[in-house]
């Protein structure tokens, strides 16, 4: 574990673009992927106006601006103190201000896909409900146990800002017993229930769009981050 201003100190621009190639390719191939495993039926019911193709393609992009997003700040504020620098002391708070309503859009906008959505999964709806409340009831233990245990601070990535963030010891209560990265591993399980729930094809593949391209970033961009903040780097 090292301080903010000694790894930005010994960084450059190599560590500041370190695994975004990877990113960006995987983002273009797992978007390419979902878009041809979507329903084609443009001309379907419609919520909002949109059909849930629509839907579908809105919570892809949207889910891709928000970690294209994260990786920006992320590596720019770790290397650079790049928020800290044009917006003072309040760095951390607008940032929560604008990581959060992304990061709601993203089940938001699962249920908005699978509630126009008819294109059915062709299940026992029994066993789709089960399953689907199941993982529901999961991830909402998960976010309970952030709000509790681990706070909103450090889920938005306040240890990139401030180094009282990074000396918390880790979190091992709640669902963080299990696994420490509980909110990739179990809480985007909602995002399957959620398609589960409303029996629909196009949320699922969202949902499985959405699971793929956390881990992305995981291993791209926030594992390089936490070799630096809680490594040997």
């Amino acid at each position: 574990m090292t301080s903010l201003s000694t790894i930005r100190a010994r960084s450059d621009w190599r560590d500041i673009i370190e695994g975004q190639p990877q990113h960006l390719g995987l983002a273009l191939l797992l978007t390419v992927g979902a878009f041809a495993l979507l329903s084609p039926a443009d001309e379907g019911p419609r919520l909002l106006w949109l059909t849930a193709p629509q839907w579908a393609k809105i919570s892809i992009i949207l889910a891709i601006v928000h970690q294209v997003v994260v990786a920006f700040v992320f590596r720019l504020q770790l290397h650079r103190a790049l928020l800290s620098r044009i917006l003072g002391e309040r760095d951390l708070e607008i940032w929560t201000r604008i990581f959060l309503p992304l990061l709601v859009a993203r089940p938001v906008t699962v249920i908005l896909t699978g509630w126009a959505d008819d294109t059915s999964l062709n299940e026992p709806r029994w066993a789709e409900w089960l399953v689907g409340v199941a993982f529901i009831g999961l991830a909402g233990w998960v976010m309970h146990s952030v709000f509790k245990y681990f706070t909103i601070r450090r889920a938005v990535g306040g240890d990139h800002f401030r180094d009282e963030i990074v000396r918390m010891p880790m979190v091992s209560e709640g669902a963080f017993k299990f696994t420490s990265n509980a909110m990739y591993g179990l809480a985007f399980l909602g995002m399957w229930g959620i398609a589960l729930v409303f029996d629909s094809w196009n949320a699922l593949v969202v949902a499985f769009f959405q699971h793929c391209y956390i881990w992305v970033h995981w291993y791209c961009t926030e594992k390089p981050d936490m070799e630096w903040l809680y490594g040997n780097r």
